[in-house]
């Protein structure tokens, strides 16, 4: 899919050096999948604090038995 994009170009040479990527489609390509991995990511540690644990589990005692 052809997509037409005003980019600050010095934020795409910016980004191509630290990226070292020597296209702006490469470039905009890899920038995307870090963004998506970001929210994900961020879609995730909002669990973190949802879930219920047992307040008397004792994970030393279960160490042993291995």
């Amino acid at each position: 899919m052809a997509t037409n994009l005003a980019i600050d170009d010095n934020l795409i040479q910016e980004a191509q050096r630290v990226g070292q990527k020597k296209t702006k489609k490469e470039t905009v390509t890899e920038a995307l999948i870090e963004y998506i991995q970001r929210r994900k990511q961020r879609e995730i540690t909002s669990l973190f604090l949802s879930i219920d644990y047992d307040h008397d589990y004792d994970h030393k005692k279960y160490r042993d038995q291995r």
